[in-house]
């Protein structure tokens, strides 16, 4: 017959995995950002200023995308 899990054992081991998923994201982020960074070096945004950058990010991300492309589209 199988032993019942021990609920303090499956709660420690629920921890640590979160720990270790917590660790994944911060890496990735990291990653993520190296990225990000190249592609703004890339397209010359190198020169704006990171509060400037952060503010237009931020509306961007409230607008939604297509309608920030949208309305920065030439016309």
């Amino acid at each position: 017959m199988p032993r019942k899990s021990n609920p303090v054992d499956a709660l420690k081991k629920l921890r640590e995995q979160r720990d270790e998923l917590a660790a994944k994201e911060a890496k990735l982020r990291d990653e993520a950002a190296i990225v990000l960074g190249h592609i703004l070096i890339e397209c010359g945004a190198e020169s704006i200023e990171p509060a400037q950058l952060r503010q237009i990010v931020r509306g961007a991300m409230a607008l939604g995308i297509e309608e920030t492309l949208k309305r920065i589209a030439p016309a």
